[in-house]
């Protein structure tokens, strides 16, 4: 694809953008007509569904995790099942609202080596095997969802992750710290446009918050800003932006996983609650969200009070054009002959459905393109999905 020429407004508007958030994600975003939204969030290094979303009814769950599976006076009860962590506390509102909600026990088609590059390159593909498609299935849906000749897409990176690379085209946008502009070309723009009061103080509040970027990778102390990410994500969705794509790290909790998960749960739910916030209620009431593993974890807690690369996972969805405020999924159990393997939590959703449903409800993308073009082969009953709203 050709680069895209960069205009005056466009770089104002992006310039604004980098003061308001520290670029520390990939984001990706599309213009598409309508006024229904459609987020995803790729959990990356492996969510423990069983710890974020406990069932703590079922008594094999302290049996296989004596250090994990916390008391339910600790968790946030749901369902007199399901206790959410209570870490996750400020996303209750949304549950009551009925404006989140989960899917137990999901996966992609996903189970041989549990290793996270094949895991995360079928959940961002959407095929059956890794390598199986060379495509992001979010790119392929753009090709399926009804649009004008004007619609186009942007990429907060230097290029787009892989749930949105294909040849539908994708503009890129970066921060300072991705273009890596030399000093003298600093001077350069800040010359040119020297006599320019909007564009200097853009340029400005831009250069500075990179800075405040590469101290925050310098220390360490930060992965991501995502309430900042989440304020970006916003921002381009109240424009002409439809659908947006990013990421959160950190959940490959092999060692002390209680005090390590704490961290990238947190950014989820301020990604979530800002997502609310900045949207206001009439976007956030057309808006769906969807967060995603590439795998979950073991049932079994191992010797370091972590978990292991498992099968089974947890899909999140949240945003008011969903039916929340419920735990969904079919859930399998955890007696040992109801495990994956005698290990992992035993799929029984195919996170792909989740996604197309999804798809369908927001773009009405024909069951016939997600299951022959963005999904091929999957198969798909859109009927049987209750958290879609009528």
């Amino acid at each position: 694809m050709a680069p895209a020429i960069l205009s005056r407004r466009s770089f104002l508007a992006s310039a604004c953008c980098v003061a308001a958030s520290p670029l520390l994600t990939p984001v990706t975003f599309a213009a598409l007509p309508g006024d229904r939204r459609f987020v995803t969030i790729v959990l990356r290094g492996a969510l423990d569904s069983l710890f974020l979303l406990q069932p703590y009814a079922d008594p094999m769950l302290r049996k296989y995790r004596p250090d994990l599976a916390l008391d339910p006076a600790a968790l946030i009860d749901l369902d007199g099942r399901f206790g959410l962590h209570r870490d996750a506390k400020d996303l209750l509102p949304l549950w009551k609202n009925g404006e989140l909600a989960f899917v137990n026990a999901v996966s992609t088609p996903y189970r041989d080596e549990r290793s996270h590059f094949d895991g995360q390159d079928i959940l961002e593909t959407g095929g059956s095997a890794p390598a199986e498609e060379s495509t992001g299935w979010l790119n392929r849906a753009l090709a399926a969802i009804p649009r004008s000749d004007s619609r186009k897409a942007i990429d907060v990176n230097t290029s787009a992750e892989l749930i949105l690379t294909g040849p539908n085209p994708v503009d890129t946008w970066s921060t300072q710290s991705d273009l890596a502009m030399e000093p003298d070309e600093l001077t350069f723009f800040q010359r040119l446009y020297g006599n320019d009061p909007d564009f200097a103080k853009a340029f400005g509040e831009a250069i500075e918050t990179d800075k405040d970027s590469d101290s925050i990778f310098a220390d360490g102390k930060r992965a991501g800003d995502a309430a900042g990410i989440a304020r970006l994500t916003a921002g381009m969705l109240k424009g002409d932006y439809r659908l947006a794509s990013f990421s959160i790290g950190g959940w490959d909790t092999h060692i002390g996983q209680a005090n390590i998960f704490r961290r990238p749960l947190r950014s989820l739910v301020a990604a979530l609650t800002t997502l609310k916030t900045e949207l206001g209620p009439d976007v956030w009431g057309k808006t769906a969200v969807l967060a995603m593993t590439e795998f979950g974890r073991t049932a079994r807690q191992n010797g370091s009070k972590g978990t292991d690369h498992g099968t089974g996972g947890l899909a999140i969805i949240a945003g008011g054009a969903i039916r929340g405020g419920q735990v969904y999924g079919r859930w399998p159990g955890l007696a040992e002959d109801q495990l994956f393997e005698s290990r992992d939590l035993m799929p029984t959703t195919d996170v792909r459905e989740i996604a197309a449903a999804l798809l369908n409800a927001q773009f009405d993308v024909s069951s016939g393109d997600l299951t022959s073009k963005v999904f091929p082969g999957l198969s798909l009953d859109l009927r049987s999905h209750a958290f879609l709203k009528a």
